[in-house]
């Protein structure tokens, strides 16, 4: 229930800033350039909030639906206007002032992604060092010279610190289908580069969490005894009865060898029973424990809400943490938005070309699962989740699809090419087609987070 909790209000946050930021963009420059702005709402449905401010005494609401939200402006298509407010209606501004009121709510979107980013660099962002753990015999890693105990020091000549530096630079070269050049650094044998050929990878296997199956190799990690050190209340482990220093001993008959192994075994077994014999106060007993069902990169795992003991000299995975400076930290998330536009749009445009599987597109129940999720892991993952997904809703909004910002935006060029408004029953045939389309995408989407779920 606690985790419940977590995801739904780290959702319910992370929506209602996204939306407010991308409402404000078109607030703020509308009412810069004149226009009168009627309301302003945060959500949809009936308000549970509101209060009027301003001169213009606009409407400001917080509404049940937190699933978007909108910013009214007086415009004398939907209403009648008072002729000594007429100058400041929506329909009668020049194209390139409703063009700029309209293109301010994804710019703000990316705004917010910048700033979050920003936010993430500066406080730090620490995980483990990309530091090759086992090589599969024969596998394309092998065969392109990688060895266990390789640091991977840059990728394509871009430094790396975290192994989540790795896979972003990995996602690009899988969407190119281009080789990987890893500087990777060993103890023994000093650095060297090697190629890592990616056109034969798909982001479905990115997706899928096939990416080190198919590269044929895995992280280093940490080989702790199967010791518990800490519950989380109302999860399936403290619910199941597990106890803080219970020593996993096997799960369904079979030999627990160590904490990746349990952890291993609970991710694959979502919503499955697991019988596991436990060693506790030198006593044997078995626990009956299912395995909470969550959504990770486009998969199904499974989760308990336990923690792995630490020992003092345990081995550990060395970790470090990428921090910089105001002005670096600034510098760098201009780089990551445009680098997350830029993959976003070619994910895009490999799934319209039948090149990447409609089943990763994710909707409202996997984002909630990513924001709770994200929330779990501490500030800078959740900062990292809401540059994303901002990223990923200012260019949904700038797609070329009437209803969206991009669709009005392809009207406003057309009238400023034709010299005329495009006409009225044009541009309501293509609302109800962009309707129909964003109808079909989030059931689409919907139907993707069930199967993921059920």
């Amino acid at each position: 229930m606690t985790s419940l909790l977590q995801t739904v209000l780290a959702f319910v946050f992370a929506l209602g800033v996204l939306v407010t930021f991308h409402e404000y963009g078109h607030y703020w420059v509308a009412k810069r350039l004149g226009v009168k702005i009627l309301r302003f709402s945060v959500g949809f449905g009936r308000p549970l909030l509101r209060w009027r401010s301003g001169k213009d005494r606009t409407e400001f609401a917080i509404a049940a639906i937190p699933l978007g939200g909108y910013v009214k402006m007086l415009d004398e298509r939907e209403g009648d206007v008072e002729p000594e407010d007429s100058h400041r209606a929506f329909n009668r501004q020049p194209v390139a002032v409703r063009a700029a009121i309209v293109s301010a709510g994804p710019l703000a979107n990316f705004a917010l992604a910048i700033l979050v980013y920003w936010l993430s660099y500066l406080g730090g962002v620490t995980g483990p060092k990309p530091i090759i753990g086992t090589v599969a015999p024969d596998g394309p890693s092998a065969q392109a010279g990688l060895q266990p105990g390789d640091e991977v020091r840059r990728v394509n000549d871009h430094p790396v610190a975290l192994w989540d530096n790795v896979l972003n630079h990995a996602i690009d070269a899988i969407l190119d289908g281009e080789i990987l050049y890893l500087a990777v650094k060993h103890p023994s044998h000093g650095e060297r580069q090697v190629a890592l050929d990616f056109s034969r990878f798909s982001i479905d296997d990115l997706s899928r969490g096939e990416f080190f199956d198919k590269a044929g190799f895995t992280p280093l990690r940490a080989h702790l005894p199967a010791r518990v050190g800490r519950l989380i209340a109302g999860e399936a482990a403290a619910e199941a009865g597990l106890e803080v220093d219970d020593l996993l001993m096997a799960v369904d008959g079979k030999p627990i060898e160590d904490w990746v192994f349990w952890v291993e075994t609970v991710r694959a077994h979502p919503g499955m029973p697991l019988s596991v014999e436990v060693e506790r106060a030198g006593q044997r007993l078995t626990l009956e424990l299912t395995p909470r069902a969550a959504e990770e990169g486009g998969q199904r795992v499974g989760r308990i809400g336990a923690e792995v003991a630490r020992p003092e000299g345990a081995d550990t995975v060395p970790m470090a943490t990428e921090r910089y400076g105001p002005f670096e930290s600034l510098a760098r998330a201009l780089g990551r938005t445009v680098d997350v536009t830029r993959t976003t749009l070619k994910f895009l445009g490999q799934m319209l070309s039948g090149r990447a599987s409609a089943e990763n597109l994710s909707g409202p129940l996997s984002i909630a699962q990513y924001a709770g999720e994200s929330a779990r892991l501490g500030p800078s993952r959740f900062l990292e989740f809401l540059g994303l997904v901002s990223v990923s809703l200012a260019v949904l909004n700038l797609l070329p699809v009437p209803m969206l910002d991009g669709g009005h935006l392809i009207f406003y060029l057309i009238e400023s090419i034709a010299r005329r408004p495009v006409p009225e029953a044009v541009q309501v045939y293509g609302q109800q087609l962009g309707l129909f389309l964003l109808l079909g995408l989030m059931g689409l989407a919907l139907y993707n987070d069930l199967m993921r779920i059920f």
